[in-house]
């Protein structure tokens, strides 16, 4: 009797136990708190939200189409070549100053103009140069600085 006594005293035990398994002895309900996360019920969303059919059935995960790249409608600008300097085109502007740094690398400017192109041994931090191009205001770069000038001509001065 004795024998049973103890193995119903083991069970009961366990049984406690297993069920406080995912406590840590303190007196916290069965919620999650805010910095422990709630559970995952489903895989993360990689983008954006997409239109589900109602009429598929429960259970089997939705087709997922891709989403159309559409080209842009005109090309990209052409950068000038940075060997040699081009001839002044017509509707060129000179300018003339010493070039500085950019924020950024490889950014150079004079008088508030980004030079974009033209021959780097010329166009060096600290020279005065006199310089002939376009300014082209609507030109994207990464300098984050200046107008851009696209440089078809640099000397020094």
């Amino acid at each position: 009797m004795k024998t049973h006594r103890m193995a119903l005293v083991a069970l009961v035990v366990c049984a406690a136990l297993g069920a406080c398994g995912g406590q840590d002895g303190d007196d916290r309900t069965g919620t999650a708190s805010p910095s422990e996360g709630s559970p995952v019920t489903s895989s993360p969303s990689t983008g954006p939200a997409q239109p589900v059919d109602p009429s598929a059935p429960t259970g089997v995960p939705p087709t997922v189409v891709p989403p159309t790249v559409v080209p842009p409608t005109e090309p990209p600008p052409k950068q000038p070549p940075l060997g040699p300097s081009l001839p002044p085109g017509p509707g060129a502007t000179t300018i003339t100053g010493t070039v500085q740094p950019g924020v950024e690398p490889n950014c150079l400017l004079v008088n508030g103009y980004q030079l974009i192109g033209g021959p780097r041994d010329v166009l060096a931090v600290g020279a005065r140069v006199t310089v002939t191009g376009q300014a082209k205001p609507d030109m994207m770069t990464t300098c984050q600085q200046g107008t851009p000038f696209v440089v078809e001509s640099a000397r020094r001065s």
